[in-house]
């Protein structure tokens, strides 16, 4: 019960790496306020949850700034407090290069950098004021450093992430604010069936580059979450840390076992 008398906000939670990170913050022993545009499975992902420990559910689109601002008002509103925040909430568009419009690259940096960038001032803002610190942690990717062009918008807001992380680490460490980030390799969630292992073809292609030989799961991201939320990484500032199956150290394809 690492994470016991704590109190999370998690984005972009009603499903994948942000519900299964909600799971462990609870688990842990952490009240946790979660957020999603989608308020149906939201309310699912809460009724689910609700057998771990105390949780509330705040319909949120990161986009605007003032719905990020009442979701974490919301955890001083339940709990309190606030002493962590999980700036999950991500979209992905599997497209070419050359087919990308102003909307798509506006949709997809609008949640995925934009919104992080709100939940960071956000969280930031209330953990100064509550003067005893608090966590920041941005759910980034290996895509931040990799080239990828059929997710080139996906892979521009995810560099720009890794950037926010530095940069606002910097400017809250003297408030005892500490901003890491979370860089995951292809991890089984809704969004990676839909933007990436789209075919057998590239769901070869994936684990070819992939020396675990396997996917990720989100329990396993989770986990990561949980150690940089705790006191464990103590001395951890600003860096991303990239549980992806060693894929980044990887400078050539391994064979892939027929499924």
């Amino acid at each position: 019960m690492k994470l016991a008398g704590k109190v999370a906000v998690v984005t972009g939670a009603a499903r994948g790496l942000g519900k299964a990170c909600a799971l462990r913050f609870l688990q842990d022993g952490a009240g946790v306020v979660i957020g999603d545009i989608d308020a149906a499975a939201l309310a699912a992902t809460a009724e689910e949850l609700s057998g771990h420990g105390a949780v509330r559910a705040i319909p949120t689109d990161v986009t605007r700034r003032a719905e990020v601002d009442r979701l974490v008002a919301s955890a001083g509103d339940a709990f309190g407090r606030i002493d962590i925040m999980l700036n999950n909430a991500g979209i992905a568009r599997n497209q070419p290069f050359l087919d990308i419009t102003e909307a798509d690259f506006d949709a997809v940096i609008g949640v995925n950098l934009k919104g992080a960038f709100f939940g960071t001032q956000a969280a930031g803002r209330a953990m100064i004021a509550r003067g005893q610190g608090g966590v920041i942690i941005n759910m980034s990717s290996i895509n931040a450093l990799l080239a990828n062009p059929s997710l080139a918008t996906y892979a521009i807001s995810k560099g720009g992430m890794n950037q926010l992380t530095s940069v606002a680490a910097v400017a809250l460490a003297p408030h005892g604010i500490r901003v890491c980030g979370i860089g995951p390799g292809t991890i089984l969630t809704e969004m990676v069936a839909q933007a990436v292992m789209t075919s057998d073809e590239a769901r070869r292609a994936v684990l070819s580059r992939t020396p675990i030989g396997r996917c990720g799961q989100p329990a396993e991201i989770a986990a990561v979450a949980a150690f940089l939320a705790s006191d464990d990484a103590s001395y951890m500032l600003g860096q991303t840390i990239y549980p992806d199956g060693g894929r980044i150290v990887l400078n050539y394809t391994v064979p892939v076992a027929e499924a």
